[in-house]
């Protein structure tokens, strides 16, 4: 029987892709105050969140394999989390307009029974449109921006905001799956 794996996230998101690997799998989301600075180093606060994520949940169930995620945007020594409200979600998209920034995901896995941790991240580009005020309305009608980092969704109205990316998609959506699957290939999962 392989270890159990729970994915300590509510990100109905991760859940698809995860569940795209085909491995059986739990969701338990942590409960746990992310570090969210706008000033923080990005890598290193993805990382620390997925971790304390992954590290909630494993000593609530020591004997399963967890894995943990956190994903940013970051543009011009800014990070862009989940903004507070519509305004700050329209704000993020007017500074995103016509740039290109830098999205960055966090993964740890981590099993309390053995000590077993393992630490990644992944890093990928995005380049937005130029977006005036009423594109950015139009998109605000189409998509929730609450619950994304950078307010928006990579896969959600895409031809509204995005010239273009570059490195893994599914790190922009917010579980980069290769790497995931590196991870789990190493735990004997898949």
């Amino acid at each position: 029987m392989p270890p159990l794996l729970i994915l300590a996230s509510a990100s109905p998101r991760r859940r698809e892709l995860l569940a795209g690997l085909g491995v059986p799998f739990e969701v338990m989301p942590a409960e746990v105050v992310e570090h969210e600075s706008p000033d923080s180093d990005p890598r290193e606060m993805v990382r620390h969140n997925a971790a304390l994520k992954a590290e909630w949940v494993a000593a609530r169930r020591p004997e399963a394999l967890v894995l943990g995620v956190d994903t940013t945007v970051f543009l011009d020594g800014v990070v862009l989390n989940k903004p507070r409200d519509v305004a700050a979600a329209r704000a993020m998209l007017g500074r995103l307009s016509g740039c290109t920034h830098t999205v960055y995901t966090g993964l740890a896995v981590r099993r309390q029974r053995d000590r077993l941790a393992i630490d990644e991240g992944v890093a990928s580009e995005v380049t937005f449109k130029s977006l005036d005020a009423a594109v950015i309305a139009r998109y605000l009608s189409l998509v929730n921006p609450l619950d994304k980092a950078g307010a928006y969704a990579i896969q959600e109205g895409t031809d509204l905001i995005i010239a273009g990316w570059r490195g893994s998609y599914t790190n922009i959506v917010g579980l980069p799956v290769e790497e995931t699957k590196q991870i789990l290939t190493r735990c004997g999962l898949c």
